[in-house]
């Protein structure tokens, strides 16, 4: 029997977060060779031409204000991408690091309402003291405080946050196009093509970072097909494939089951990092993660019980 497009939609969401696990991996290897901010934009750029020529006929239809609209959201990922990828490079566990990026999505509402005057929902409240516990269990590992690479994660989680609220409304935004003088039916900026700008202005920003910040001499000197992989497994994988499957995989439903398997992402990165960097973690670093992975679904309750509703009917 064929599956239903809920289903495959869930499965494919799945395959998302995996492939999201595995970019924190190949990023690490990555950052562990060459500039953190310079291996994140030829990632982006070579991500943004993959999926250009996929959008190569959304792109063309982009209005001023449509571009304008997708260029700002770039801008405020951008930012966000390089606290991560430097957060990530001075990190000592992958994991760990995973669960405190994560808490981007408890931050979201909380974003809405400073800048966007919305209503925080109570699940939010509610979640916010397994957030707050968790976090305090993770400053334990270090002396009862935060390490640098935990602030830059955090406050890329902030960022992130606010990006997220900045994306939903461009891709939700309608645009009236000019031609000849005369106003067309309003449409919605096409998804891939709006990903496609960001994921570039990603790429441009990190660039410009790395040329004022990082020295390139030694990785032009020293750079190896060892290089050459990660950069182009990372692009090609955890972020063009990514993309490409999670845009499909929403198209496929309306339901909300995605935000809810989306937090496995930090589960699968911290599983993956056992094996591949033999990785373990302190009793306080399970609890701290536990509790911040508790947040999340705490976070999404009322997306769980209608999940459970429908199911029961």
């Amino acid at each position: 029997m064929p599956l239903e497009n809920t289903t495959k939609s869930d499965l494919l969401l799945v395959l998302v977060t995996l492939l999201a696990a595995l970019g924190w991996i190949l990023s690490r290897e990555a950052v562990s060779v060459m500039p953190p901010l310079l291996f994140m934009s030829v990632r982006f750029i070579l991500a943004s031409a993959i999926l250009g020529f996929f959008a190569r006929r959304q792109l063309p239809v982009l209005g001023v204000a449509a571009l304008a609209r997708s260029l700002r959201v770039g801008a405020v990922f951008g930012i966000a991408m390089s606290l991560w990828v430097v957060g990530l490079k001075q990190s000592t566990h992958v994991g760990e690091a995973a669960f405190i990026a994560s808490l981007g999505v408890i931050m979201v509402p909380l974003i809405a309402r400073v800048f966007f005057s919305e209503a925080i929902p109570l699940y939010t409240w509610l979640a916010m003291p397994f957030a707050v516990t968790g976090l305090g269990f993770l400053s334990l590992s270090h002396g009862l405080r935060l390490e640098s690479a935990q602030l830059l994660l955090l406050a890329s989680a902030a960022i992130f946050a606010l990006y997220f609220n900045l994306n939903t409304r461009a891709a939700n935004s309608q645009f009236s196009t000019l031609d000849n003088g005369e106003t067309h039916e309003t449409q919605r900026v096409p998804v891939l093509a709006l990903t496609t700008v960001v994921l570039g202005c990603v790429g441009v920003i990190t660039g410009m970072l790395s040329l004022l910040l990082e020295p390139w001499a030694p990785t032009l000197r020293e750079a190896s097909p060892i290089i050459a992989f990660w950069i182009v497994a990372s692009a090609l994988i955890s972020t063009a494939l990514r993309f490409l499957v999670q845009t499909y995989a929403q198209s496929m439903t309306r339901h909300s089951n995605g935000v809810v398997i989306m937090v496995l992402e930090p589960v699968w990165v911290a599983i993956i990092a056992v094996f591949w960097f033999s990785e373990s973690m302190t009793d306080s670093q399970l609890i701290g993660c536990a509790l911040i992975f508790l947040s999340l679904l705490v976070n999404r309750l009322k997306v769980l019980a209608g999940l459970f509703s429908r199911k029961a009917r």
